[in-house]
């Protein structure tokens, strides 16, 4: 370490142990370090960020002994309060695989190990200032969205022999320049000379990202299958790879994708969010209330940790509740109680007496206790929208449609979608799927409880057109339940003897097919489906 270098770098360290803040103050000060703020808290270390410059960052991963370490620096990224110019290093005495995948997907500009000689920090460190302070007018436009003036600066870099040894950095940058300058052609053969020499993950990933600009989805998709193999470029391949299904809307294999990258890398809030929506879309009910409840563990201790997680654990249950097997609601409504407990347990001085008030009356449907629904939601002003979150809305839409108040139900949707329309952050997939939810609640009046009873009903009474027809309904919401996709099967069975089925009506047999064979059946629902394929391989 140049003790100059150390004498003119400004350091923040942020770590809520004393011992290590002793440690650190000893080694930085032997390395010659003297502008050094300490702080203990993320809140803290934001506002500070906010109000002065750093040259380094030494941030403990687990601040409060849990990750809010890891969510400080996301949030520094996501809302842009770090400069390129400032160096990022994390500071860990767990080396578990879940935690290194985490730390290496930001990408902070190191990441030490406790224990750690001076000796050894000082090597390390040093290497991070000099990139720093050799890229710092190249970071600085950068930081200033001048582009253009950084990619002319980088180029005139790559002229200079002496500065060889950064080369490499300076390569990747100019990738990253050419994109950022919206140079798609120049950035895709650029990437594809690097890679010609030597296939480094960064150049793939950044020819799939130029492939992508130029709306070359197929090429740039076969390029993530690649990095789809290789450990240290999965989790950034499994998202590029989910944004290319979206776009396509293949939902059920973007949200494959999304669960993938989650269980490598599990402290990600925004990847968690982005499960639910696409679970949700899908109709895939188990999937979102174990992200929820996924949420809610890793949140703990940081800046995540909020009333509201553990409200959208008992909502996903009810969903998935309302979905379920008689012998599987008993369960999710107690997991969905446990949750509202933990809530009140974690947050006593919180009142979200409203919020409470739709998930009880959802409660008590699910209990066949609907009077007592009613009664609960008669106390909610459904036009009092202002304060409520999304998530309050979608679930008053939920819960005054399953009681039969439908305009009402339509009012609170309306009322989303006109927030979608207004705050962009939600993203486009959110109001994708709330305009399908606007549609299937529109076309459907029963809830998902109601629906397989009813059509059950009218096949009982022979009514075969209407059960065919209410069967379909419940498959639409309900795709991943396999009784519902053997109910519809064996309707199509009965149809068919009747009359020749359309195609239509054979991509559903093939859709219910497909449902069955991917789930775990029952010994009496497996006589049954073999019963009725026996039948299609007989008659066909």
């Amino acid at each position: 370490m140049e003790r100059k270098l150390a004498k003119t770098s400004n350091i923040l360290i942020i770590d809520d142990q004393v011992l290590a803040q002793g440690y650190m103050k000893y080694a930085l000060q032997e390395l010659g370090f003297d502008k050094i703020t300490y702080l203990d808290q993320a809140d803290k270390a934001i506002s500070k960020i906010q109000q002065e410059e750093f040259d380094l960052i030494i941030c403990s991963y687990h601040l409060k002994k849990e990750q809010e370490g890891y969510h400080l620096y996301q949030t520094l990224l996501k809302d842009k309060l770090i400069s390129p110019a400032t160096a990022f290093v994390f500071i860990s005495a767990d080396t578990s695989a879940d935690i290194v995948h985490s730390i290496i997907e930001l990408q902070p500009d190191e990441f030490l190990v406790k224990p750690f000689t001076v000796n050894e920090i000082g090597k390390r460190l040093g290497r991070v200032l000099n990139r720093k302070r050799t890229f710092r007018e190249v970071y600085q436009l950068m930081d200033r969205e001048l582009y253009d003036m950084a990619l002319e600066a980088i180029e005139a870099f790559l002229t200079t022999p002496d500065k060889s040894e950064y080369f490499p950095i300076a390569l990747k940058l100019k990738g990253e320049l050419l994109l950022e300058c919206n140079q798609p052609e120049k950035a895709r053969d650029f990437y594809q000379a690097i890679i010609n020499v030597q296939s480094f993950a960064w150049a793939q990933f950044g020819l799939a990202n130029a492939l992508l600009a130029l709306n070359d989805d197929a090429e740039a998709e076969k390029v993530l299958l690649r990095l789809g193999f290789k450990a240290d470029a999965q989790i950034k391949a499994f998202d590029l790879l989910a944004d290319i299904q979206i776009k396509r809307e293949d939902f059920d294999m973007a949200l494959e994708s999304t669960i993938l990258a989650s269980e490598i890398s599990p402290r990600n809030m925004t990847r968690h969010k982005t499960a639910i929506t696409l679970s949700r879309i899908t109709h895939d009910y188990a999937t979102q209330f174990e992200v929820s409840k996924k949420i809610v563990r890793y949140a703990k201790n940081s800046i995540y940790d909020q009333p509201d997680i553990y409200l959208n654990v008992a909502r996903a249950g009810i969903d998935f509740a309302l979905t379920a097997s008689d012998s599987e609601t008993n369960d999710l409504v107690k997991q969905s109680n446990e949750y509202l407990r933990r809530f009140r347990k974690q947050f006593p001085k919180v009142q979200l007496s409203e919020q409470l008030m739709v998930i009880n009356a959802r409660l008590h449907y699910l209990q066949d206790e609907k009077d007592k629904a009613q009664a609960l939601l008669a106390q909610i002003d459904e036009l009092a929208l202002v304060e409520d979150s999304m998530e309050d809305l979608l679930d008053k839409a939920k819960a005054f449609h399953e009681i039969g108040l439908f305009e009402k139900s339509m009012n609170v949707l309306n009322e989303i979608e006109n927030r979608c329309k207004t705050q962009p952050s939600q993203g486009d997939i959110f109001m994708r799927y709330i305009r399908q939810e606007k549609q299937e609640r529109q076309a459907i009046r029963h809830s998902p409880k109601e629906l397989n009873n009813t059509a059950v009903e009218y096949y009982q009474k022979g009514d075969l057109q209407n059960a065919m027809k209410v069967f379909r309904q419940a498959y639409r919401i309900m795709p991943k339940n396999p009784a519902i996709a053997l109910n519809l099967l064996q309707a199509i069975a009965m149809k068919f003897k009747e009359q020749e089925l359309s195609d239509n009506a054979k991509s559903v047999m093939n859709r219910c097919v497909y449902t069955i064979e991917n789930s775990q059946l029952t010994d009496e629902q497996e006589e049954r489906y073999q019963k009725v394929m026996r039948f299609f391989e007989e008659t066909v």
